[in-house]
This record gives C-alpha cells, structure tokens and sequence, in this order.
C-alpha cells in the first residue's frame, strides 16, 4: 500500500521545530565559558540550603514515621544521577583498555579518594547539615583550601607565593573566629573547643578528608584522565557509603531510597545540582584560565550565604558576619597571590577541573 504524505501543516510544524531547536543550541554554544563556570558555581552554592530544604519537606510527609528524603536518601540518590550524568558526559574515555592501563597502586589511590571524598566527607556534611546551620557548614567548609594548600607545602615541597599564604592563614583565622565566637555567645561560657558542636566538627572533619584526598590526587593521579578519575571516584564512594550506611543505621535505612515521593524532588535535585551543575561546571573550565576559575570559586560562600538566607531564611549571626568577613579578606589575599602568579607564567594558563574542586567547596554530592 503507498505510504500516505504528511500533511503541509506537520511537515512546515516539523520544519519550524528544527529550526527554533538549532537557534536555541547555537545560542547555548556561543555563550562565553565563563558564563558556564559562573552557573555552575552559582548553582552549587545553592546545593546545601536545597538540600536542607528538601529534608523538610520530607518531614511533612512522613512515610510509615519516616522521613523518605533523609539526608542519607538526597546523598545516595544524588550520587546515582551523577554517575549517569558523568557517564553520559565522559563515556568516550570509557574503554576496557583504559582501564585495563591503571597500576595497583592507581586503583588503590583512586579507591582511598572515593573513601575521604566520595563517601566520608559528603556523608560528615549530610550530617551536619542535619545539626547546625547552613552557613556553619559553608563558613567552616572553608578550612579545605588553605589545609590543601599547607599540606601541598608541607608533603609536596609545592613552591607558592607570600599572598597565597597569607591569604590562608587570614581565612583559617575567619573559620576559628566564626566558630569560637558563635559557641561563645550562645553559651555564655568562656571560649573553649568544648562548646563547639557536633555539626561543626563534622565539617571540619570533613574539610581535612578532601584536603588529603586533593594530595593524594595530586601526587598519584596525576596521569588519570578526570572524567574517568570523576567516574571511579563516585561509583566507589556510592557504594562505600551504602555499605557503611547498611553497618551503622541496618538495612531499613534505605527502605524509601526508591519512593516515588523521593525520587519526585530528587528529579528536580538532580537536574538542577548534578545535571546542570555538573555539565556547566565542566564546560566552563574548559575555555577558562586558572584565574578565571579560581574567582569564579571564590565567589561561592558569598553565593552560599545569600542562598541560605533566600531559600531558607536563615539570617547570618554576628559571629557569622564577623568570621566571614575576615574569611573574605583571605580569600581576596590569596587571589592576588593567584593574579602575580598568573602574570608571571607561572600558574597554567588553562584550568583544570581536578586542581579547582579544593576551592568550590560543597558540590551537591
């Protein structure tokens, strides 16, 4: 029998649906990269207070007594949608014979990464999330990058400039202030470690797992491409973590990980902080220098703190405003030692994903 013919209408519907989709793509494509990178950055300082908000709209729709978007359930979830994402992103280096070229001791590096940056630190912060504020967690959370950097120092003989460490020395300050004036004033006690509390010493726990595993990284893994390095890092740290999870919690603790309650507003988690985040993340470094990227990370915790205050309402406290002042002025030091590097040749002139996680701070997962 002939085929019958499309209609004009479908065939000229048809026409204009490929032509809007090709102006829209095109449009995306000529975006400047530091666009990308400024989303990105954008979008995953929003991560802990949409986090943080989903939790409590799972405490208003209890499942059985549960909470079914625990902060078990967003990290486990979450690292399921970036491993697709990442799979999809990188699936070209996905061959047996790169994998088949890792030494043991690459794949034992790779395997401590997933450990301290895949499972323990995003699990510590999950849980201080659950136990302090929003910005604790992001004003704390910034202990990683001059901990990376003195141990770079210390372990790497890695040579730097006076701004760079000034500037970490004036941000470990802010940290150590925020954190002792804040126990102080809501004790009433004299300031001691003893007042801090259990949310902020996971997070600072948490600061030096990824401050190691970025030693590590640079030291082993240097060889390793990063979509694989990224890939091996999160499927490990997934599974570590449910493991550790099942141990600690039992095995009803996942028992709504796949409730279609969850998995609703794990779409939304999922495409706006893995998907998007993640792909704008690494389209952005691509065509951007060091320094590029290295303000655009800088910017996060001012990002993170508005973010907070937008989404969940949560108004900075005097010790806050205080330590994060001074965590600005480190940050705005060490950017100059940043800039006279770049100026001297002697930092790259394109950025790599792996050299700028020490800096983003919490991404989501």
């Amino acid at each position: 029998m002939p085929v019958p013919k499309q209609a004009p209408e479908t065939n000229a519907k048809s026409q204009r649906d490929k032509i809007l989709f090709t102006d829209v793509f095109n449009f995306f494509t000529r975006l400047p990269k530091q666009v990308y990178l400024w989303s990105a950055v954008i979008i995953f300082a929003i991560a802990s207070s949409i986090t943080r908000k989903l939790t409590e709209i799972g405490s208003q729709n209890l499942i059985d007594g549960r909470n079914p978007i625990s902060f078990c359930n967003v990290l486990f979830v979450g690292n399921l949608c970036a491993l697709l994402v990442l799979i999809t992103i990188h699936r070209r280096q996905l061959t047996l014979r790169s994998f088949l070229q890792f030494s043991f001791k690459d794949w034992s590096s790779m395997a401590v990464v997933a450990l301290l940056a895949g499972a323990l630190a995003p699990g510590l912060i999950f849980d201080a999330l659950s136990r302090t504020m929003v910005n604790n967690v992001i004003l704390i959370g910034r202990l990683e990058p001059p901990l990376t950097l003195a141990l770079a120092i210390w372990l790497l003989k890695e040579r730097t400039n006076g701004w760079e460490i000034l500037g970490a020395i004036v941000s470990f300050i802010g940290v150590v202030v925020a954190v002792v004036l804040q126990s102080l004033w809501e004790s009433m006690a004299p300031a001691d470690f003893s007042t801090i509390g259990l949310g902020e010493i996971l997070t600072a726990i948490a600061a030096v797992a990824l401050a190691i595993s970025s030693i590590i990284s640079k030291v082993r893994l240097k060889s390793i491409p990063v979509g694989i390095f990224t890939i091996v890092r999160t499927a490990l740290g997934t599974v570590i973590f449910f493991f550790v999870a099942l141990y600690f919690y039992g095995s009803h603790h996942f028992m709504d990980a796949f409730s279609p309650f969850l998995w609703k507003w794990m779409l939304v988690y999922g495409a706006i902080v893995v998907v998007v985040g993640q792909s704008f993340w690494l389209s952005g470094l691509k065509g951007s220098s060091a320094t590029e990227a290295s303000l655009a990370s800088a910017f996060n915790p001012i990002a993170a703190i508005l973010a907070a205050y937008l989404i969940l309402g949560e108004v900075p406290t005097l010790a806050q405003y205080i330590g994060g002042s001074i965590i600005l002025c480190g940050i705005a030091l060490g950017q100059i030692g940043v800039w006279r590097k770049y100026i001297r040749g002697k930092v790259d002139r394109e950025s790599h994903p792996r050299k700028m996680e020490a800096g983003i701070g919490f991404k989501g997962i």
